[in-house]
């Protein structure tokens, strides 16, 4: 494998984990807010980033290539209204983007088409996931100024369960 592709994969997996915690600080934030629902949606977010973060440290481990894991960051952003989490979200999504692009880009200069098979999977997964939290901040804004409305949404988010990706490496 390509040396900077490697790198790039390996230091995305220090970034899937990031992302973890930063879910898991949201949903710690609307949890103590008493939207339980939301709580609930970032959780599951929480953990599809930690296996997202496995699965690129599977696919290093099952091309031989040892992996690196560094010290995953504090989570930083700025506390507001409901509404602050779910901005920051797409932010983040927007950023992991960027990140997967990159690491695509990389391995398309070298042409390394198994990375980017891989990769085909992580960039449909982003177009979701920016889907979802573009979604999450059209609904907030259609309803979380009233109440019931709020109460909704947050019943509607309790109901999500996780499941596991499935991609084969």
């Amino acid at each position: 494998m390509d040396a900077k592709v490697k790198a790039l994969i390996n230091d995305q997996i220090n970034k899937e984990l990031y992302s973890a915690y930063l879910y898991l600080d949201f949903s710690n934030y609307y949890e103590a807010a008493g939207l339980d629902g939301f709580a609930n949606w970032y959780k599951i977010q929480a953990q599809e980033e930690r296996d997202h973060a496995l699965l690129f440290y599977q696919y290093l481990q099952n091309n031989g290539e040892p992996v690196t894991l560094e010290a995953v960051a504090k989570p930083e952003w700025t506390r507001g209204n409901n509404m602050t989490p779910l901005q920051k979200a797409l932010e983040h999504e927007q950023y992991v983007t960027s990140l997967i692009n990159g690491i695509y880009a990389a391995a398309y200069e070298v042409h390394d088409f198994r990375t980017m098979q891989v990769l085909d999977w992580f960039v449909k997964e982003q177009g979701e996931e920016e889907k979802n939290a573009s979604d999450m901040i059209t609904k907030m804004e259609l309803f979380g100024g009233d109440s019931k409305g709020l109460y909704m949404l947050n019943s509607e988010l309790k109901t999500r369960a996780y499941s596991a990706p499935s991609l084969v490496l």
